[in-house]
């Protein structure tokens, strides 16, 4: 599938870059430590009673600790890299390997933008739910956004809140919750995109992995995520750079 809207410098079909997990590699990085805050604070409380969750794609065990107690929990990741030794299903998240049905949960952070077919993606964890069984997501936000960032984590696109609500809702499933997330930081993405794409018009060499952050201002990034959750907690934010969703299939 050949995709008109995808960035002209984005990765070939199913090669991303970095295959696997970074935070697997770098647990503590306040970004995978805010993620997890913020995705329990927003999705927690839509694994109801289920007994078994799928984790499509993250294979992430220090971001989402807080989806395994007292569940059968799977993961599944496109290369070894992304799994824990020992543990998990190697397969694509456009053709999971488990039948129809298998599951109470879905989960896939950060995975659909890395589908060159994020349609067939989204349908193929629909599919695996039972009815009445939840689909968590979450992915980067705004294609104005990208960068060579992106195209290092093998990402095909960014999204809007309405492009991924329409995505689901395509698939067939119904949409519980949808918001912006890391509104609280949003400035300083914004700041750190724009100098990214004035380097690379003056043709200066894109950094390589995670930016380095110092102390003090991974200090400040937590602190402004935390309030963020307080108010996650009662209502949507209307901007940030990721996007957070919960649905449902009927049934």
């Amino acid at each position: 599938m050949v995709r008109t809207d995808r960035p002209a410098e984005a990765a070939p079909s199913d090669q991303p870059v970095q295959p696997g997990s970074s935070s697997l590699n770098q647990p503590d990085y306040w970004w995978y430590r805010a993620r997890s805050e913020l995705l329990e604070t927003v999705l927690a409380d839509y694994l109801g009673d289920a007994a078994t969750v799928l984790d499509v794609g993250s294979a992430d065990g220090p971001s989402v600790a807080w989806m395994a107690s007292g569940r059968k929990r799977i993961t599944l990741d496109l290369f070894p890299k992304g799994l824990r030794p020992g543990e998990g299903v190697c397969g694509s998240a456009t053709a999971l390997p488990f039948a129809d049905g298998s599951f109470d949960v879905a989960s896939a952070f950060d995975v659909v933008e890395h589908c060159d077919d994020d349609r067939r993606a989204v349908s193929e964890l629909g599919r695996v739910l039972r009815p009445g069984g939840r689909l968590l997501l979450s992915v980067p936000a705004y294609q104005w956004a990208w960068s060579h960032h992106d195209v290092r984590a093998g990402h095909y696109r960014r999204y809007t809140r309405p492009r991924l609500v329409a995505l689901v809702e395509d698939a067939g499933l119904h949409v519980e919750r949808a918001t912006y997330a890391f509104g609280g930081v949003f400035p300083f993405f914004v700041a750190e995109r724009t100098v990214r794409r004035v380097g690379q018009r003056l043709g200066r060499k894109p950094p390589e992995g995670l930016a380095p952050v110092s102390p003090r201002l991974e200090k400040v990034f937590l602190g402004l995520s935390r309030a963020e959750r307080r108010a996650l907690t009662s209502r949507n934010v209307p901007f940030g750079s990721s996007i957070f969703l919960a649905a449902t299939k009927p049934g």
